[in-house]
């Protein structure tokens, strides 16, 4: 996107979220996406996910923000997902009176 483009958008305070890339995994769908100043890195399971927000100027390069998703990450990922679907199940079950 050229510079005048992004001054117009910035005077209309209209923002764009833009997919920077696709990140490959067996288990989990992983973008890189920018939106309002911001490096977003969002992790997919099924009908759950979790962002993690990073400011532009954090950071030298999408490498850096590549180089965060470790395998540490993604496990604690993995914990959290866990628990969401838990969560989500007993509010459902609850709230749909099958408990």
């Amino acid at each position: 996107m050229n510079s005048i483009v992004r001054f117009l958008l910035f005077l209309l305070k209209i923002e764009i979220l833009r997919l920077l890339k696709d990140i490959p995994h067996e288990r989990f769908k992983i973008q890189l996406l920018n939106y309002n100043a911001k490096y977003i890195v969002k992790i997919e399971l099924g009908q759950f996910e979790q962002l993690f927000k990073i400011g532009e100027l954090d950071v030298n390069s999408l490498e850096e923000i590549e180089k965060m998703i470790s395998p540490e990450l993604l496990s604690n990922c993995l914990k959290r997902f866990i628990e969401m679907r838990n969560d989500w199940e007993h509010e459902f079950k609850k709230n749909t009176n099958q408990l």
